[in-house]
C-alpha cells in the first residue's frame, strides 16, 4: 500500500515553472530514491510536499490531501523532512536538539524512537551529548539533524542530499540509519546524488530531468539502462 501518492504535481518559484506534472509514489516501509543532476527540481519536489512552494496537482499522504496545508500541519500528520544543509540549533546541546524533535501534547502516541535509539545508531552523538551543536563537525551535525527529525516519530521521512560533503565512513553510517528506518516500518523518500548508496538501499528509484520524471524502476533496471544513466545522471 502506498503511503505517499503524488499526481500531476506542478510547482513554481515566482514565475519560474519548475515541476512539470510529476507522478511519484512511496509504499509503506519502502525506501525510494529520487536521482538526477543538480537543478532538475528534486529539492523543489520535496519542498512542494511540505507546503513550502506554490504547487498544484495532488499530494496524498495516507489517503489525505496535503496540498494547501502549512508545513507544521503536514509535519504533525507524520511527514518528516530533513532539508539540504545542516538544520540545527547551534547554541543548544546535542541532547537539547534531540529533545526539541519530540512531539508533545496530550493524546500523542508513544514514539517508536528514544534518545537511547539515537545514541545506539550514532554513538558519536552520545559522546557529544552535552556539547553545543554549533561546534560539531559537518558529519556530526548531519547525524544530529537526521536523529532530531526521527524523534518526531514520522511515518514518512524525506531526506534531501544527506551525504553531501561527508566522509565515506559517515556515508556508510547514514546508509545504516536509512536501513534502520525501513526495519522499523518508516517510509523514506531519499533525494541523493551518490548513485551507489541509492542503488544499494532503495527498493525503487526515480530519475528526474528538466522538472519531469524520465525513469522509474528498480535499481537493477536502472543499472541495465545505460542510456538513461548517460543522459540524465553521469557527468
Amino acid at each position: 500500500m502506498d503511503i505517499l501518492t503524488i499526481e500531476h504535481l506542478q510547482a513554481w518559484y515566482g514565475k519560474s515553472h519548475v515541476l512539470h506534472g510529476i507522478d511519484l509514489r512511496v509504499g509503506e516501509g519502502e525506501i525510494v530514491s529520487l536521482l538526477g543532476r543538480n537543478g532538475v527540481g528534486r529539492s523543489t519536489l520535496v519542498k512542494a510536499v511540505m507546503g513550502q512552494v506554490t504547487a498544484t496537482g495532488s499530494v496524498r499522504f495516507k489517503g489525505a490531501e496535503l496540498l494547501g496545508l502549512k508545513a507544521f500541519q503536514i509535519a504533525h500528520r507524520g511527514v518528516g523532512y530533513v532539508p539540504e544543509g545542516r538544520d540545527i540549533f547551534p547554541t543548544l546541546t546535542v541532547e537539547q536538539n534531540l529533545q526539541l524533535g519530540q512531539k508533545g501534547g496530550r493524546g500523542v502516541k508513544a514514539s517508536r524512537w528514544s534518545l537511547a535509539d539515537m545514541y545506539a545508531m550514532f554513538p558519536r552523538l552520545q559522546e557529544r551529548r552535552e556539547v553545543a551543536a554549533g561546534v560539531l563537525s559537518g558529519g556530526e551535525q548531519q547525524m544530529l539533524t537526521l536523529c532530531r527529525t526521527l524523534m518526531g516519530d514520522p511515518d514518512l521521512i524525506m531526506i534531501d542530499e544527506p551525504t553531501e560533503g561527508l566522509a565515506p565512513k559517515i556515508v556508510a553510517l547514514v546508509a545504516d540509519y536509512l536501513l534502520a528506518l525501513k526495519h522499523k516500518g518508516v517510509s523514506v523518500l531519499l533525494v541523493e546524488q551518490k548513485l551507489a548508496i541509492a542503488m544499494d538501499i532503495s527498493q525503487r528509484v526515480y530519475v528526474m530531468g528538466h522538472g519531469a520524471i524520465v525513469f522509474e524502476g528498480s535499481p537493477d533496471q536502472l543499472r541495465a539502462n545505460a542510456a538513461v544513466r548517460q543522459e540524465w545522471l553521469e557527468v
